[in-house]
């Protein structure tokens, strides 16, 4: 096997998530984030030790993003990671910290094998997200959602997805179709559907979207989905009981005048991708475009938001 280059970026918690989807669209070998974050998070829980250093809580809270290239190809993608990259700087709209990158050449071997070893199993209430090469037995009422996580995208570890399974878990009924706007890895769609909803359609405009999507479909044996390579709000003939949109604040402020197009009447939509301090401006934006609040959570730095439309 080739050796790899692997490409270290430094950033924050709260840019972690859209750094490491720009470093997923050029690469299927891996990507890894180390956040002390997510230690703290499960320290916190109690779902991981017994007991944690105190130390965690005031260590460093830089984010490290590794991602893995193929040597023979490196140099021309790297180039391109550098221009988007610098495309954040310049487009600050989140905290993304420095941005600097280091890079070394590794063994591809190693990695392979150590690159596994960084996913393991995650619960989310009832659902758990397990890489597909791991052979899980599940516990009583468990509802395991199995993901390639060398397809790109969410993974199910982030707050933003999080939030949105524990919403759909709470929300979607058995006779509901879903739309699962901006699917990404399908996650938020496939869980929709193991958890009994009637139907559901995945979009997204990124055809690498499509593929991971369509992929982790047939590894859970969801026979209900659509996935559709389009702007959902584009086809008012599409519509849901439900619709999830895990994208970031602005876009979701953009969506509110029209989406209503794309859901039944009394529908429900849930929203997350949303930084704390812009959930206040999303909700605006749609409680002026017609919708009812619900309710919100907050997990850290991200919120999630779930509206009602007007029934008509």
């Amino acid at each position: 096997m080739s050796n790899f280059i692997e490409l270290t970026v430094t950033t924050t918690h709260e840019g972690s998530e859209l750094v490491s989807d720009l470093l997923w669209n050029h690469t299927d070998s891996g990507v890894v984030i180390s956040d002390i974050e997510d230690v703290i998070e499960l320290a916190k829980s109690g779902r991981a030790w017994d007991y944690a250093d105190e130390s965690i809580f005031k260590a460093d809270k830089t984010v490290l993003i590794k991602a893995y290239f193929p040597i023979d190809s490196a140099k021309q993608t790297l180039k391109e990671v550098e221009r988007e990259l610098n495309g954040l700087k310049e487009n600050a709209f989140l905290d993304f910290g420095t941005l600097e990158t280091a890079k070394r050449e590794i063994d591809g071997d190693l990695w392979h094998e150590q690159w596994k070893e960084h996913f393991k199993p995650i619960h989310i209430g009832r659902i758990v997200i397990v890489p597909e090469w791991i052979k899980y037995q599940k516990a009583d009422g468990e509802i395991p959602v199995f993901l390639d996580s060398n397809m790109a995208f969410g993974t199910g570890e982030h707050e933003t997805t999080s939030m949105c399974v524990g919403f759909i878990d709470k929300y979607v009924k058995p006779s509901d179709t879903v739309l699962d706007v901006g699917c990404g890895s399908g996650i938020l769609g496939i869980v929709a559907s193991k958890l009994g909803a009637n139907k559901v359609v995945m979009t997204d405009i990124d055809e690498c979207a499509i593929v991971a999507t369509e992929h982790n479909m047939k590894l859970n044996g969801v026979s209900n989905g659509e996935v559709l390579l389009k702007n959902l709000l584009d086809d008012n003939s599409v519509k849901g009981d439900v619709i999830v949109c895990n994208i970031m604040a602005e876009v979701l402020i953009a969506f509110a005048p029209y989406i209503g197009g794309n859901l039944n009447n009394d529908g429900v939509i849930i929203l997350s991708g949303i930084l704390t301090d812009r959930l206040a401006a999303v909700r605006k934006a749609y409680e002026e475009a017609g919708f009812s609040f619900i309710e919100d959570k907050i997990k850290g730095e991200w919120s999630a938001l779930v509206m009602r439309a007007v029934k008509r």
